[in-house]
């Protein structure tokens, strides 16, 4: 036992080093083919791993420069050889799986690869390797069981790449397994060795991802969903072991999770890809389930994830190409998931809901005597619940025809959800802004942070577009305005917010628009879109920040924050909110909703998601699509785009592919760089070679002063065009920013002319 441990240790070193093996490949089948008994899931000697192969001749042993073992064939029973048996298998198991990586590593050397591969195509030709270790899963020795699952994943995704037919064996045991729910470990690892695959496949960087994945799901595509329909129709309280099917619910979440992804990256379209959205209703009951929370936040993690388009953007080494990304199925089904949440929500979820989160260490949630126990919200369960209403609100309006619908819907759900958060958000001050609430909850987390900002002005453009295109009574539409703020979905107060909680810090700008984190830049560009053309509204509501400063002695410019009151408890306005009312009664309703909502991005966005799919895969499909894939503008002119590309002479790392792809794209899209209408905007410098001048320091009426959050926030854009100004004079700015930089201008030369006397 000892000499035939020491042989495979050695080959392990080989292996792990990438050597080339100098000896026949049956002689390494020797050591690598792990005996096994069905009948009690013991191990068995050395003289039985000959007899496997009936093979005795001891010159066949000396071969390989291993010492005959002259070893009775029988059990080995005592605790010391049970020991060695099982470190034997151990290894065996090891040496295999680190072949197999090698195999698949473009590292590794051609005739070592070679020789490898060749191995393994024995082992499964002739030792029914993979029949063995699906024996392995009914070990009552864990360690064994999870490495014999690691080892079959990795031989079936050989297979898979190798263009060999899958086991029956494997493919029979899952069928049998996963056509009803059972209280056994047998489903958790037929569901483990599907994910492991499927991720396998995902990260691997090859071009046969789709060929590959057909091959692994086409047996299985009627039995994923006989399993889903079996296992979210199990009665948890009525579960002998709720740590089977917790352990199955979770496994089964992570392979939904990988269809999903593997349906939006690859070009596929089975109906077990489809199963979460086509029957949502069954996952979302999940978390009405008497379980533990970390199966709930799992659940609402996942349909963020989808929702989002993130799922599976972790496992992806380079870029997604763009023609991967196109399902005929997708909007319609993201559309089905948006309405079941929505109607999940409508039932009381949220009333029933528990986010109280329970002490988590090492050693399990018990709290010691003596240890300080502190409480608080699970603000990761407050985060994922609030992005998920968020977008499904927005899939939901992008739908909608009739305004009077989203109102309703608004007035629905955001109460509610704000209500939902108040408990857990504290200290709160009675009289303060209810869009506050997502600076709160999202302070933590600046991706998600910023795709509830970019749902929420997604939600007011659409809804102020459909008010302006339905609606004649100055009336109602300043009611429909004044809503914004109730339901707290107001993009200035959501914007100011977000500045205040950065310390109007320019810098930090400039780093969320340089990362590709988040998306920051479609949100900024949009905002600032907004903001050009509603200008008068922002400033009112600058003024209603620095009221309710001045008068409630609340610190806006400052760090601290705090929550609305409750309107189920005082349903009057606050007195401050009647200068922002009566503002906004006088102001003339605007009628460029539907510009700013409609047209396409500008030509910043596309010159970044250049400069992304140079550095990482696109986060999400249907944002890389809104970037790049988009129509032209009416007020765009592409003179003057093509002028500022050619004057940009942009020759950093970077710029060289990007300005190909940006040729590309126009010469394709015809596409435009924003710009203003000269009929109705002021006439900007295409160049920015001096820093502007912010003429906003005087007081009350029509001028800002130094203190007051306008000028802070104008000031702070001033700060960030000479920033990105210098950086692109300086050729360290990652994409061409000539577009973004002239929207800041605009701003500024708005905001002048609001301030000049009549």
């Amino acid at each position: 036992m000892k000499a035939f441990y020491e042989v495979l240790e050695q080959l392990y070193k080989k292996v792990l080093l990438g050597a080339t093996l100098e000896n026949d490949s049956h002689h390494y089948i020797f050591y690598l083919n792990p005996a096994f008994s069905d009948q009690d899931c013991s191990t068995t000697t050395s003289l039985e791993w000959t007899n496997t192969f009936g093979i005795q001749d001891k010159d066949q042993l000396s071969s390989v420069k291993v010492a005959p073992i002259s070893v009775a064939p029988v059990r080995l029973k005592s605790p010391s050889q049970m020991s060695d048996a099982r470190e034997v298998m151990l290894l065996q198991l090891t040496v295999m799986e680190m072949m197999i990586t090698r195999i698949l590593s473009v590292k590794t050397e051609f005739h070592a690869k070679e020789k490898y591969r060749d191995i393994i195509k024995i082992l499964l030709e002739s030792t029914e390797v993979d029949t063995k270790l699906i024996s392995m899963f009914q070990n009552l020795d864990k360690l064994l069981s999870h490495m014999a699952a690691k080892c079959l994943a990795l031989l079936l995704y050989f297979q898979l790449k190798e263009k060999i037919t899958l086991s029956n064996s494997w493919v029979t045991f899952c069928q049998k397994n996963l056509s009803e729910y059972s209280e056994n470990d047998k489903v958790i690892y037929c569901l483990w060795t599907h994910t492991a695959v499927i991720k396998e496949t995902l990260k691997d960087t090859c071009s046969q991802k789709a060929e590959i994945l057909k091959q692994f799901l086409t047996p299985f595509e009627t039995i994923f969903e006989v399993f889903y329909n079996s296992l979210f129709s199990q009665h948890f309280e009525n579960c002998q072991d709720t740590s089977k099917i917790i352990n199955s619910l979770m496994c089964f979440l992570e392979l939904l999770e990988l269809l999903v992804a593997s349906r939006i990256y690859v070009k596929l379209h089975f109906t077990c890809q489809r199963i979460l959205f086509l029957k949502p209703s069954c996952v979302l009951e999940v978390i009405t389930w008497p379980v533990q929370a970390f199966v709930k936040r799992k659940v609402i993690i996942l349909i963020k994830k989808c929702l989002l388009h993130k799922v599976g953007e972790d496992l992806f080494c380079g870029s997604v190409p763009a023609s991967m990304l196109s399902d005929c199925h997708l909007e319609t089904d993201m559309l089905a998931l948006a309405n079941a949440v929505l109607q999940t929500v409508n039932l009381g979820l949220l009333k029933t809901l528990s986010v109280h989160r329970k002490p988590s260490f090492f050693g399990g949630d018990e709290i010691q005597p003596g240890c300080e126990h502190i409480s608080g919200p699970d603000h990761v369960i407050l985060r994922a619940v609030s992005l998920v209403i968020m977008k499904a609100l927005e899939i939901k309006f992008q739908n909608y025809t009739s305004a009077n619908e989203m109102k309703v819907d608004l007035q629905r759900f955001m109460p509610e959800l704000l209500t939902f958060l108040k408990p857990h958000l504290q200290p709160s001050l009675q009289l303060h802004n209810p869009c506050e609430w997502l600076s709160r909850v999202f302070i933590e987390q600046d991706d998600d942070m910023l795709e509830a900002a970019k749902a929420s002005l997604s939600i007011y453009l659409t809804l102020t577009r459909e008010c302006e295109a339905t609606e004649s009574l100055t009336q109602e539409k300043e009611m429909c305005k004044h809503h914004t703020h109730e339901n707290g979905y107001n993009p200035h107060c959501i914007f100011l917010f977000f500045l205040k909680n950065i310390g109007f810090d320019s810098t930090v700008l400039l780093d969320f628009l340089i990362s590709s984190e988040t998306c920051f830049l479609e949100y900024f560009v949009r905002y600032l879109k907004l903001l050009q053309k509603d200008w008068d509204n922002f400033f009112t509501i600058c003024k209603y920040f620095d009221a309710a400063e001045s008068k409630y002695d609340i610190n806006i410019c400052g760090c601290d924050s705090s929550l609305v009151q409750d309107r189920s408890t005082n349903q009057t306005i606050p007195q401050h909110l009647s200068v922002l009312d009566s503002h906004v009664n006088a102001c003339t309703w605007v009628s460029w909703a539907s510009d700013v909502s409609s047209e396409p991005l500008n030509q910043v966005v596309m010159s970044k998601e250049a400069h992304i799919m140079q550095v990482r895969s696109l986060s999400s499909p249907q944002a890389s699509k809104n970037l790049v894939d988009y129509d032209s503008s009416d007020d765009s002119e592409v003179d003057s785009t093509n002028q500022c590309l050619a004057n940009s002479k942009q020759t950093s790392l970077h710029q060289e592919p990007i300005k190909k792809i940006q040729d590309a794209a126009e010469t394709s899209r015809n596409i435009k760089e924003l710009s203003l209408d000269p009929q109705s905007r002021p006439v900007v410098p295409k160049y920015f070679n001096t820093p502007f001048s912010v003429n906003c320091e005087v007081a009350p009426n029509n001028i800002v002063s130094e203190v007051g959050i306008s000028y802070r926030t104008v000031k702070c854009f001033k700060e960030l065009q000479v920033a990105i100004y210098r950086l692109q004079k300086k050729n360290l700015f990652p994409y061409n920013p000539t577009a973004l930089l002239k929207l800041l201008k605009y701003v500024e030369v708005i905001c002048n002319k609001s301030m000049s006397p009549l």
